[in-house]
Formats: C-alpha cells, sequence, structure tokens
C-alpha cells in the first residue's frame, strides 16, 4: 500500500479496528492502530496512511491517522506556540514552529528535527515504535539493544497548541527564507563530539524561536523581537495585528486543545517573561484578541 492515503471512517468490530471506505473495504484491518485514535476519532471521517517507520512489535510500518477537516484554500501561514512538556527540563518555555501552506518548518537543537513537516506528522504521529516514550521510564531512552524510543509523537497528542493563522502574505517569499535557513543549519560542520546536535544552536540567537523570529524580520516585519516561544508569540500577534491594514493581510487566533492519551501529561502555559510582552497582551485582551 506504501503511502497511499486512505479515506473512511475509523472503526471497530470485537477490538479489532479499521478503517471502513466508502465501498466498503475494510483498511488496516489486521494492522496495528493506536489507541489514542481510538479514544478521539472511533466512528468518525478519518484519513490514514503508512510511515517508514516500523512498529517494534510487529515488524509492520507504522500506520498515522488523522482528522478529516476542510484545508484552506488560499495562501496560510500558521505560527504555533506549543505549551511546555512537563517531563522535559529543556521544553521548560514551550517551542515555537510554523506552517506555510502546510509545510511545517520546525527548528532546533537536534540536528534531524531541523525540518519540514507534514500536518499530520507535526500533530498526530502514533505513540508507537521510536516514537513512543519508553516502556522502562515513560520518556526517551536508549535501549541496550539498540532499539530507541524517541517519546515525539504527534505534537497535539503532547502539548496544546496555540495557532495564529495569516492570510495575505507572499507565502512563496516566506518559505524561501526558511528554506534557506534548513540549508544553512544541514550544511554546518558537525561537531564530532556532539554529532546528533546542530552545532550553531544558541538559545539566544539560533533556536527555535528566534529562526522563525529573524524569518518574520527578514521577511519585512522589522519590530518583530523576542526570545522565548510564549513571548515572541505574543510579539508576534501583537506587531502583526497593529501592522495588518497596512501590510494587508488578515489574522485569526485559536486553539488546538490537547488530546490526552495515557503515554503524555498535560502540558502547561508557560508564564510571559518580558514585562512589555504582558503589556502587549493585557492590550490584545482588551480588543479580544488574546
Amino acid at each position: 500500500m506504501g503511502s497511499e492515503i486512505i479515506k473512511g471512517v475509523l472503526s471497530d468490530s470485537d477490538g479489532k479496528p479499521f478503517i471502513l471506505s466508502n465501498d466498503g473495504t475494510k483498511y488496516f484491518k489486521n494492522r496495528i492502530i493506536w489507541s489514542g485514535y481510538l479514544s478521539h476519532w472511533l466512528n468518525k471521517n478519518v484519513y490514514a496512511r503508512t510511515l517508514p517507520q516500523t512498529d517494534y512489535e510487529t515488524g509492520n510500518p507504522i500506520i498515522v491517522i488523522w482528522p478529516d477537516v476542510q484545508k484552506a484554500t488560499e495562501p496560510i501561514v500558521e505560527f504555533y506556540y506549543n505549551e511546555r512538556l512537563i517531563k522535559y527540563p529543556v521544553s521548560f518555555f514551550g517551542h515555537n514552529a510554523i506552517s506555510i501552506n502546510g509545510d511545517i518548518y520546525n527548528f532546533s537543537h537536534l540536528i534531524n528535527e531541523n525540518e519540514i513537516m507534514t500536518p499530520e506528522e507535526y500533530f498526530y504521529r502514533p505513540a508507537l515504535g521510536e516514537f513512543a516514550p519508553s516502556p522502562n521510564n515513560g520518556k526517551f531512552e536508549i535501549l541496550e539493544d539498540g532499539r530507541v524510543y524517541y517519546d515525539k509523537f504527534g505534537r497535539n497528542f503532547m502539548r496544546t497548541i496555540h495557532v495564529l493563522r495569516i492570510k495575505g502574505m507572499d507565502t512563496e517569499k516566506l518559505s524561501s527564507i526558511y528554506n534557506h535557513e534548513l540549508d544553512v543549519i544541514h550544511n554546518t560542520p558537525v561537531n564530532p563530539k556532539k554529532p546528533e546536535e546542530y552545532k550553531e544552536f544558541s538559545f539566544f540567537n539560533r533556536s527555535c524561536s528566534t529562526i522563525i523570529r529573524d524569518g518574520f524580520i527578514k521577511y519585512g516585519f522589522k519590530d518583530i523581537k523576542g526570545i522565548l516561544p510564549r513571548d515572541l508569540f505574543v510579539n508576534v500577534i501583537y506587531n502583526l495585528n497593529k501592522k495588518k491594514n497596512v501590510a494587508n493581510i488578515e489574522l485569526e487566533l485559536y486553539t488546538m486543545p490537547q488530546l490526552k492519551v495515557p503515554e503524555a501529561p498535560e502540558s502547561v502555559l508557560t508564564p510571559i517573561m518580558n514585562l512589555k510582552n504582558r503589556k502587549r497582551y493585557k492590550a490584545l485582551e482588551k480588543i479580544g484578541f488574546a
């Protein structure tokens, strides 16, 4: 079946889940479908496809499933603030990512996590195989036999995600900026002592937040400032809202609540650290845009 996309209803018959298509075909009937999907989308319309990664129990390709939602028909940018993962100190301040016409740009201190992801993989990967938390400690772990548990399944199962949707930006221009950033990162010489890490990563000027911040600045929004994920999120909302008429853009703010599963504790909203951004947030609250 490869990466063919299947559409149908997520179904279950006597504990054996499958996807029922419109023509009555039962897809993935004898395969492992993650319980998190069943707890949230049973008897609902979904899409599904297989991933290159395999399930540790069966050796079969992992199945990713995502909800049947209406796709945007016009160029769209979405800026994300992901809440804090409480079991990882490195996630103390949360995380930022940005989507341009459905291509999600993710930046990280880990070299292999500087990438463009599809929405289904970014938001909805199952906690199976290498994506799952370790059965030993519930977190990241490499076992003695070489088996790796990255604890990196779908972000929306791990966190609540706050979204700023932007219409009217030049998406080709913006994507070229972030494509260049990815080229720079992947052409940076590797530190042989830590080959898995991006050598030039810096909390203050080469992080998930600051790379995205600098992309907005290069695009033309010169007043945007911020280092921490939530502070940057507030700052971007404030500055784009201030310039939306001049820039001819439309803004929409919404939240993707965490889809709770046993593999992930509830995420936490990080505080706004910068006093100026706190004032900006209060100003946005007054106009109903926070």
